[in-house]
């Protein structure tokens, strides 16, 4: 792979400019909220790291990880939050049930920790078919045992007609640390491998089709599905060598990148030509003009490995049921700091910066 540093003058000189830019801490001045704030592009980026990190100064919110750790009585704990909001409820491979457990489990696993319970809120709009919210507990309590864990605590709101797209769920989630996970995004280094689970983009186009607003026709289901049996072969075959975990939804992979980078101070070399990407996927972003890498995911994660280590971990992430197709895609560099660089089949190469809008519609 191409050393990030081989660059022409000129590419450095706007990577130089890009690299300043980006290098200023973000400022919430926004007017108004709008649809980009939850897109987890740049705006997303901004309203975190400007408003919400610096009011809080927790420790834990700084690192920007999935979930933060306590300590309770010599035992290490993550604790994470999460709201789903998707429309619509049902969709091809899932449902907002499903997802709920399943995001709020994975945010735990890419922290280390195995999942033990959850809490669940309804919110539930008035006239809701009560056999709509029958199937979604049902779906909820199946994708629980599922994951092996326990709802233990919940509440229930209902909305006037109109206030809510027929149901939102906010979950929380407690899980114990794992003792051979030492993870944090400071780790990551030159020279760590990026390997991702699976195919990426499949739970944002499903939903994008699902709402019937392309006339496209395609056989594309979502990927949710609890992430904790592929942590725990991470865990188990890279160790300490597992430098950094993500699971790449709003935003998709393309995001995780970006965080991890701007993060960790290194810069990142992707090869466009390994990144995997079903062929019915691939085709329905070309047709939509969107690239899969920054359409969210709620069955993959991506994964920063030593070098010594990262095939061992390719492979058992390969062994799992639905991590066929686990692939490396690119390889941490030094310089320049901060950036995601894509090198394409062309033999070109270009800056995968984080979304600027809200180009996708709603699908988390």
């Amino acid at each position: 792979m191409t050393d990030a540093g081989a660059v022409s003058e000129r590419e450095g000189r706007i990577l130089e400019i890009i690299e300043t830019t980006r290098a200023k801490r973000p400022r919430f001045k926004d007017a108004q909220v709008t649809m980009s704030h939850g897109a987890g592009g740049k705006a997303t980026q901004t309203m975190i790291e400007g408003l919400f990190a610096p009011a809080f100064g927790s420790a834990a919110l700084a690192e920007l990880g999935d979930a933060g750790a306590v300590e309770v009585e010599g035992t290490k704990l993550a604790l994470t939050t999460d709201s789903f909001v998707v429309k619509p409820i049902r969709f091809p491979g899932g449902s907002i049930g499903e997802l709920a457990v399943n995001g709020t489990v994975n945010d735990l696993a890419v922290s280390g920790a195995r999942p033990l319970a959850l809490s669940l809120s309804l919110i539930l709009e008035e006239g809701l078919p009560a056999d709509d919210l029958r199937a979604e507990v049902e779906e909820i309590a199946a994708a629980a045992d599922a994951a092996g864990v326990e709802i233990v605590a919940g509440d229930t709101k209902v909305v006037e007609r109109g206030h809510a797209d027929a149901m939102y769920i906010c979950t929380s989630g407690v899980g114990a640390v794992d003792p051979r996970a030492a993870l944090s995004p400071a780790a990551v280094r030159s020279g760590d491998r990026i390997l991702v689970s699976g195919p990426v983009g499949a739970h944002g186009t499903a939903i994008m089709l699902a709402r019937g607003e392309f006339e496209l026709d395609a056989d594309i289901e979502s990927d949710t599905r609890s992430l904790w049996p592929v942590a725990d072969a991470l865990l188990d075959a890279a160790g300490a060598d597992l430098r950094c975990m993500r699971d790449a939804t709003r935003g998709g992979a393309a995001t995780v990148l970006n965080e991890i980078a701007r993060a960790s101070g290194v810069a990142m070399v992707v090869e466009e030509a390994a990144i995997p990407v079903d062929p019915a996927v691939a085709g329905a972003a070309e047709m939509l003009g969107i690239d899969p890498m920054y359409v969210a995911n709620e069955g993959q994660l991506v994964a920063f490995v030593a070098p010594a280590r990262a095939a061992a971990a390719l492979a058992a992430m390969q062994g799992l049921p639905g991590c066929e197709a686990a692939a490396e895609i690119g390889e941490v560099k030094t310089e320049p700091p901060g950036m995601v660089l894509v090198e394409t089949a062309f033999g070109g190469r270009r800056v995968m910066d984080l979304l600027a809008g809200d180009p996708l519609p709603r699908i988390c």
